[in-house]
C-alpha cells in the first residue's frame, strides 16, 4: 500500500507530482526517530548531487527544514527535499528495502532515463 505525502507550507503547482511513500519507508524513518540519535526530532532529507557513473545520485540524511525546502508529512514520518532535487524525484517512490546486499531507502523514478549496473546513479533527459 502506498501513501501520498501531504505537503506542508508549500503552495503545490497543478502539474506537480506527488511524492509516494511507501508503508516500509514510513515505518523506517519512524524506526530511526526512535532508535538513532541523529534522527531524533529530525526529518529524512532526500537530496541529488552530481556524481557516479550515470551523472546523479541520491542522497538521504536526517536534518531540519530550511528556507524553502518542501517538506512531506504521513503518519508522523517527515520527508524534506530542497526545491532543486524536487525536480529531479517529482512523481517519484520512496520504499526501504532489506536484501542480501543491504539495506537503505530507495527512489523509484519515473523520471530517470537511464542508470549505472550497480544502482547508484542515474541520469535524466
Amino acid at each position: 500500500m502506498t501513501n501520498l505525502l501531504n505537503i506542508v507550507g508549500v503552495q503545490k503547482k497543478k502539474n506537480d507530482a506527488p511524492l509516494i511513500l511507501t508503508d516500509q519507508a514510513i515505518q523506517k524513518i519512524k524506526d530511526h526517530q526512535q532508535t538513532l540519535a541523529e534522527a531524533r526530532g529530525k526529518c529524512l532529507r532526500i537530496y541529488i548531487t552530481a556524481g557516479g557513473c550515470s551523472g546523479f545520485s541520491y542522497n538521504f540524511k536526517y536534518d531540519d527544514p530550511k528556507e524553502n525546502d518542501l517538506v512531506f508529512e504521513k503518519d508522523g514520518a517527515k520527508c524534506i527535499v530542497d526545491p532543486k532535487s524536487y525536480g529531479f524525484i517529482a512523481g517519484s517512490t520512496l520504499t526501504y528495502q532489506e536484501g542480501l546486499t543491504g539495506a537503505g531507502f530507495v527512489v523509484k523514478n519515473p523520471n530517470e532515463t537511464g542508470g549505472c549496473g550497480c544502482g547508484s546513479s542515474f541520469s535524466v533527459s
